[in-house]
């Protein structure tokens, strides 16, 4: 077993917040173990819980469609999320909710090594790399940290939401391509 499928075990098990108790599955993330390129969203939906894979609902068709309109597919990066437990009536994540899973998304970025790391909305921005200002400012904008290209954008739910926003993320995808 891998180090990373180690941490996959430890997240399916873990029981550090009030998450396990009303979550099906817990939802560690998929996808190529020496990915160059990594995308965090906030926090697992109703149909990821159900099915303990990452961006499987109507967001994860939208990233799936992001990632082949830039000529990737979702077997060659890795997709997690700041929390790995659906919270109730999908609520924003509680900071000490954020604290308990952190150490699972650091072990996972330093086993995987990831060149580029997709931040999907402003909870897996801040989580990641701090308060570093408003998302419509900083959107689709590279910042480079220890040796690793951040791109934060938005969630692809918002997307959803907002059509105005979908075309921001496509061109924050294309920044993809631009490395």
């Amino acid at each position: 077993m891998s180090e990373l499928e180690k941490v996959h075990a430890q997240i399916r098990k873990c029981r550090k917040c009030r998450l396990w108790k009303t979550r099906k599955h817990a939802v560690p993330g998929e996808g190529n173990p020496k990915a160059k390129i990594m995308f965090i969203g906030q926090a697992p939906g109703k149909t990821e819980d159900e099915t303990g894979r990452p961006f499987v609902g109507r967001a994860g068709k939208l990233l799936t469609e992001l990632l082949a309109n830039v000529g990737l597919k979702r077997e060659e990066v890795f997709i997690t999320s700041v929390l790995r437990c659906f919270p109730p009536r999908n609520r924003m994540p509680k900071k000490d909710e954020i604290n308990a899973c952190n150490p699972y998304l650091k072990k996972q970025i330093a086993f995987i090594k990831p060149k580029t790391i997709v931040l999907l909305g402003n909870i897996a921005i801040k989580t990641v790399l701090g308060d570093i200002g408003k998302l419509e400012k900083i959107h689709g904008k590279k910042i480079k940290r220890n040796g690793i290209t951040y791109i934060p954008t938005y969630h692809p739910a918002a997307g959803i939401r907002f059509p105005k926003l979908k075309k921001k993320i496509e061109m924050d995808f294309k920044t993809l391509l631009n490395q």
